[in-house]
């Protein structure tokens, strides 16, 4: 074909697996079951996901977020985000005599227990992420004495630790999985004797999006990956499209957010979205692409996904009892009564 006469095809390349991992899901119904079993208002300390959308329809629908424990009346229901949190903020969460649902996700709660086993092991912790993210503070909470945040290859030179033999990485689970080896590499060379996790501590979701994303980046003039900028996954993603060769690469929360110049001389876009966001958000840039013509939309498939994780326990309580039996100092040790089936 005379590629001189003839426009190639507009066509989508549409990433997969992309939006909810396990984790959020069950942040997010964590919430909402919340809302529906003890009503509003709800009180979650820190955005339960990183996502504007899911943020704002859980307020509509009566989630309170807080930055701080101390925001949170006294006798309130609080959850905690999906990121995790110190164990400072549990302790400040029973002097306020909260009712508390731990929305962790079971794969950050495995990198917690990780730095507690360590550090009773009196391990130096080195735990690769990015100074100031929530998930960050909430591992470096369970042994401040024992961790040192490296935020990337370049703070390697300044590491330093007290005994060279006794040294482990551990690391964000959200982060780009190749700048993360590429600092454990350097680790290494500094310290040859660094322990690894017993497993990888950036979760399975992220390395499956990031995998998808490689995938389709060479073939991209253009890779749009839908998520908001305070999210660490969502973020790699557009780094990990350029890394692969894609031509350009933007983040969005919505469809309007996208500038149609971007789509000047692209005749294939390639679209994601991080581990926080909702399909109809995707389903919105796809409607957004159709009616410009980019109608034919092609799977890239990286890996199946059918982990799930149950519901926090606490959500099978009654925490509004529990809430006001604490508030009335007269809080038992016995199990919480159970809410009718």
């Amino acid at each position: 074909m005379d590629h001189m006469t003839a426009p190639a095809p507009r066509r989508v390349l549409l990433a997969a697996p992309r939006g909810y991992c396990a984790g959020v899901d069950r942040a997010v119904i964590a919430v909402e079951k919340a809302l529906e079993q003890y009503g509003a208002p709800v009180y979650v300390r820190h955005e339960i996901v990183h996502n504007k959308y899911v943020v704002q329809t859980l307020e509509r629908k009566g989630a309170i977020f807080v930055d701080r424990t101390a925001e949170v009346p006294e006798g309130s229901i609080v959850m905690f985000s999906a990121h995790g949190v110190a164990p400072i903020v549990h302790e400040e969460a029973a002097q306020r005599k909260l009712a508390t649902i731990d929305a962790t996700c079971p794969l950050v709660t495995k990198v917690h227990k990780e730095a507690v086993r360590y550090a009773n092991e009196d391990f130096d912790i080195l735990l690769i992420g990015h100074e100031g993210h929530e998930e960050v503070i909430g591992t470096s909470g369970e042994a401040p004495d024992h961790i040192t945040i490296v935020d990337g290859p370049q703070d390697v030179e300044k590491v330093t630790v007290r005994d060279e033999s006794k040294v482990v990485w551990l690391s964000q689970t959200t982060l780009s999985v190749d700048e993360t080896y590429e600092t454990v590499d350097a680790l290494k060379t500094r310290f040859p004797l660094l322990v690894s996790p017993p497993s990888d501590d950036i979760c399975y979701a992220t390395q499956n999006r990031q995998t998808a994303v490689k995938q389709m980046g060479a073939d991209a003039d253009l890779v749009i990956v839908v998520g908001s900028k305070n999210s660490s996954n969502s973020v790699r993603l557009v780094e990990v499209a350029l890394g692969a060769g894609a031509g350009a690469a933007h983040l969005v929360d919505f469809a309007e957010e996208i500038d149609e110049t971007w789509l000047e001389g692209v005749s294939t876009v390639g679209l994601t979205s991080g581990a926080s966001v909702p399909e109809v958000l995707v389903e919105g840039v796809l409607e957004y692409l159709a009616a410009r013509g980019f109608e034919d939309v092609e799977l890239v498939k990286a890996a199946e996904e059918s982990i799930t994780f149950s519901l926090p326990k606490e959500l099978r309580r009654d925490l509004r009892a529990e809430a006001a039996a604490l508030n009335a100092g007269a809080a038992e040790d016995g199990p919480a009564e159970q809410p009718g089936a």
